[in-house]
């Protein structure tokens, strides 16, 4: 089955790299394949939308650029703050911390620099603002049931209203 721009389910294999290097900033090859649905904002839009047309068991090297990706570097998150937020954390440079946001999502940061006073923490995805290449093999192609398509959530429910995954849908 050719994967469709909605309500396909689909298993990949990834590798990712910044573009023009060679390191894998992210992988999962030899783990379990990403799973996920087409058209629910899974997955970043640059490679979902690469994704479209290919079969299972199709193989290809897709470059993200970074509007596509996790966006363009925002200076605004950028933030400087008092060093009493810290307490008890030994600050590094270049260390991700991870908190909560203001509408209780898991929010992460990337230490900046600091002194005794402030810490400068960049909100920005540590990825924003790099174009990225993938090399991608689709695993699995196939239409979502209703209840996933319904749920968003591979699989669907449980019997019980529940996805039995812990994810708390309902």
């Amino acid at each position: 089955m050719a994967i469709e721009a909605q309500n396909s389910v689909v298993g990949i294999e990834y590798e990712v790299k910044e573009k023009g290097t060679t390191e894998v900033v992210d992988s999962n090859k030899g783990a379990q394949p990403l799973e996920f649905i087409m058209g629910k904002g899974q997955i970043i839009p640059g490679l979902e939308k690469a994704l479209v047309g290919m079969n299972e068991g199709e193989s290809a090297d897709i470059l993200v650029e970074a509007a596509d990706a996790y966006g363009e570097v925002n200076p605004e998150a950028v933030q400087t703050l008092p060093r009493e937020q810290f307490e008890g954390v030994d600050l590094t440079e270049g260390m991700t911390l991870y908190g909560q946001g203001e509408d209780g999502q898991t929010v992460q940061v990337t230490v900046k620099s600091f002194d005794d006073k402030e810490v400068n923490v960049d909100f920005n995805h540590p990825l924003a603002g790099k174009d990225l290449m993938f090399s991608v093999t689709v695993l699995s192609a196939r239409e979502a049931t209703a209840d996933e398509i319904e749920s968003g959530v591979v699989g669907g429910k449980a019997e019980g209203g529940s996805c039995g995954t812990g994810c708390g849908c309902h």
